[in-house]
C-alpha cells in the first residue's frame, strides 16, 4: 500500500476559510485525527479520489440524514445530510482484490456546509465553512473510567491496524477516538462531533456508557 502520509499537512484548509469542496455523503462519521477505510467503485468518486491525489486536497466526509450514498433506481437524487461534516484527507490507498480501489481517509477539521450543488457527474459539491479548532483541555480524575475503557478499545485489531494515535492526556484526542470506536449510532455519534467542547462531549460520553451498562 502505497504511503503518502508526508503530503496531509499541505491538504488541511485554515479555520474561518469559505470553500468549495466534494462531499461523500457516507452512513458513519469521520472524527478529527480518526482513520476511515473506503471501498471506491462509482466512476464520480474514483474522479474524485484521482483529484485530490493530484491536487493534493481533501473531501468532506459528511453523514447521511435520509437516503443512501449509491446512485439507486431510474431517477435518483441526492441523500439528505447533516450540515457539519469532517474534511478527510486521503493517507494511503490501494487496488483491492476484487479490482476497487481501497483509500484510508484521516479526518481533519469540521465544517459547516452553507450550500450544495452537484456536478454534471453527479458528485456533490459544498460550499462549507471550516469551523475553529476546538481548544486544548486536559483531562481529569473524572476521565478515569473512560481513559480505561479507551485504552482497552486501541488494544483491538481494528484500531491496531488502523495505527490511531490517541494522547491520553488530551481531552480532545480521548473523546474523539472514544466517540470513533464505541459502537454507537451514526446518529449519536453525529451529536457528539457537533460539540465543540472537548470536556463536554466526555461527559456526554459519560452519561452514553453509564446508559448502555444500565
Amino acid at each position: 500500500m502505497l504511503r503518502v502520509r508526508d503530503m496531509v499537512w499541505r491538504m488541511q484548509p485554515e479555520a474561518s476559510v469559505r470553500k468549495v469542496i466534494p462531499l461523500f455523503p457516507l452512513g458513519t462519521v469521520l472524527f478529527s485525527g480518526g482513520r476511515l477505510p473506503l471501498r471506491i467503485f462509482e466512476p464520480r468518486y474514483t474522479a474524485m479520489v484521482s483529484r485530490c491525489l493530484r491536487e493534493k486536497s481533501g473531501f468532506g466526509v459528511v453523514l447521511i440524514r435520509e437516503g443512501s450514498d449509491a446512485r439507486l433506481g431510474k431517477n435518483p437524487t441526492q441523500p439528505d445530510i447533516f450540515s457539519v461534516g469532517t474534511y478527510g484527507t486521503i493517507v494511503d490507498f490501494n487496488t483491492l482484490n476484487n479490482g476497487m480501489l481501497g483509500i484510508i481517509t484521516s479526518g481533519g477539521p469540521k465544517f459547516r456546509i452553507l450550500e450544495t450543488s452537484e456536478t454534471n457527474d453527479h458528485l456533490l459539491m459544498g460550499t462549507v465553512e471550516f469551523l475553529p479548532e476546538e481548544r486544548a483541555q486536559a483531562t481529569g480524575e473524572e476521565h478515569a473510567s473512560l481513559i480505561e475503557m479507551l485504552r482497552e478499545l486501541m488494544k483491538h485489531p481494528m484500531a491496531q491496524k488502523l495505527a490511531l494515535d490517541v494522547d491520553y492526556r488530551d481531552a480532545r484526542s480521548v473523546s474523539w477516538r472514544l466517540s470513533e470506536l464505541l459502537p454507537l449510532e451514526p446518529e449519536i455519534k453525529q451529536g457528539l462531533l457537533q460539540m465543540s467542547l472537548p470536556r463536554e462531549r466526555l461527559a456526554e460520553l459519560t452519561r452514553i456508557v453509564n446508559n448502555l451498562r444500565n
